[in-house]
């Protein structure tokens, strides 16, 4: 089979169909995989390591018969280990550091019959809203080389849109699945609180709030993944999740959503509207929900939006205080200046002088927002938003070596999506059309805990009607339209 056409007409799912037919071997696809890696990641720079050797070998043996066998996939490199691959975190204090073993997820993904090809950049310790580490430098959108893919899974953003490979894992904080589906035109879903087990364990503290899975081409190579992945690992702390209905996400896509009520908003919670384009796509998919009959009307949960940032940053910059610790013990030194950026260090600086109690009140803070937001989805099944509240940025705009004006801007980036973390509800991006720049735009649809299955028929409804590309054109455009 061609190798453009195996990767630009097929998905995870439908490679996997046609390796179970025979009409393909998984090498095959492989190998179209690394040639289309070698070929747009020199531009694109979505991968910092690959393992193509380890791959073949994989391919052309006995791999496990799952349900996606023999389709390539790309693995993030934060907070999920690849045995035998660097782990940086995207920082310079972990440049060398190998993983030893697998992490549970990857574990769960070999199983699944899933070929790790490589990994992919992320901002240091994914504290950035766009994908520009100092160690490996930035990675470009494929809609637009000098645009930000986001943050913080932009290099699996890049590798997914730049049509390297149909979907990539990923994890997200405070929006860093969702912001880089957005910003490449991606379908990604933040699953529930406790859904997806914490594969690194680097910090009980940043699990309540960060969560894996992927972004993906497709809503049901979402779903065919979240199946792989959803389920506690023995001695969790969090109670497991109610299974899909017939136990499958991906089985869950066969049914209708049924008519749900859906309330809409296109400002913040503050009452700032979002950019004009995100504004007219959340409008139009209204429309167009109201169309398929779903109860559509204005309405938006209530929160404490500054409670929310200082909470979530709190939790979140004293697990990365904690694992700069770790390592300067494991390495027996100190910190030095080239170790970390700018905007690192602003927050490793301020969390050493933060006391139990105010870790203690922003936890206690996070269980108040989760609870502030919930009974919005007594009246209503789903929430209806922009993802992003700003347009896709260029790249520098986020620069974390000028930490207050990175800060400002990556707090627009997250209007949207921060509370989900620190409520632990579900949410979705999904594309939802172009700005008048030709840059991705993209709406977000949450729903009560536990309701991925109907978030998943939700967003496979709207693709159906509104189909996206799912990956841009080869060649990217460096400027203009």
């Amino acid at each position: 089979m061609n190798p453009d056409e195996l990767l630009d007409e097929h998905d995870a799912v439908g490679l996997a169909g046609l390796v179970r037919q025979g009409a393909v071997e998984p090498a095959e696809i492989l190998d179209a995989v690394i040639a289309r890696i070698g070929e747009r990641d020199p531009l694109l720079r979505a991968f910092v390591s690959t393992r193509f050797e380890a791959a073949r070998a994989e391919a052309e043996g006995e791999l496990p018969d799952g349900p996606l066998r023999g389709v390539p996939f790309a693995v993030k490199d934060l907070g999920c280990d690849v045995a035998g691959m660097v782990s940086t975190q995207g920082s310079r204090l972990f440049a060398d550091a190998i993983a030893e073993h697998d992490g549970a997820l990857v574990a769960r993904y070999r199983r699944a019959g899933l070929v790790v090809v490589g990994k992919t950049n992320t901002p240091e310790f994914g504290k950035n809203a766009s994908t520009e580490p100092l160690l490996h430098g930035p990675s470009h959108n494929p809609w637009r080389l000098t645009h930000s893919t986001g943050g913080s899974s932009g290099g699996s953003a890049a590798a997914v849109a730049g049509g390297m490979l149909p979907a990539a894992h990923a994890n997200d904080g405070g929006g860093s699945i969702r912001i880089p589906a957005a910003c490449c035109g991606l379908f990604g879903l933040k699953p529930s609180r406790g859904r997806v087990p914490d594969d690194h364990g680097l910090s009980g503290l940043a699990y309540p709030l960060s969560i894996a899975h992927a972004v993906t081409r497709t809503v049901r190579d979402s779903a065919a993944l979240l199946d792989v992945v959803a389920g506690p690992l023995p001695g969790d702390p969090y109670a497991a999740l109610p299974a899909p209905p017939g136990g499958s996400f991906l089985g869950a896509l066969d049914a209708a959503p049924g008519r749900l009520r859906v309330g809409f908003s296109t400002a913040n919670v503050d009452g700032v509207a979002a950019h004009p384009a995100a504004v007219r796509a959340v409008e139009r998919t209204a429309a167009l929900l109201a169309e398929l009959g779903h109860r559509v009307e204005e309405g938006a949960p209530v929160w404490d939006g500054p409670a929310t940032g200082a909470a979530l940053g709190q939790v979140m910059a004293a697990a990365t205080h904690t694992q700069i610790e770790d390592r300067l013990a494991e390495l027996g030194r100190e910190l030095r200046e080239d170790d970390i950026e700018p905007f690192t260090r602003a927050v490793y600086e301020r969390t050493a002088a933060m006391r139990a109690q105010d870790l203690v009140r922003a936890l206690q803070t996070v269980v108040r927002i989760g609870r502030e937001v919930a009974p919005f989805f007594d009246a209503h099944d789903v929430w209806l938003s922009p993802t992003l509240g700003v347009p896709v940025p260029e790249l520098g705009v986020l620069d974390t070596s000028d930490p207050a004006s990175m800060y400002a801007n990556a707090a627009r980036m997250t209007w949207f999506t921060s509370v989900f973390n620190v409520s632990g509800l579900p949410a979705a991006s999904v594309p939802a059309g172009f700005d008048e720049a030709g840059l991705p735009v993209a709406i977000q649809l949450t729903g009560r805990m536990g309701a991925e299955a109907q978030l998943l028929r939700m967003a496979a409804q709207l693709e159906e009607a509104a189909p996206w590309a799912g990956r841009a054109p080869w060649p990217p455009a460096a400027v203009g339209g």
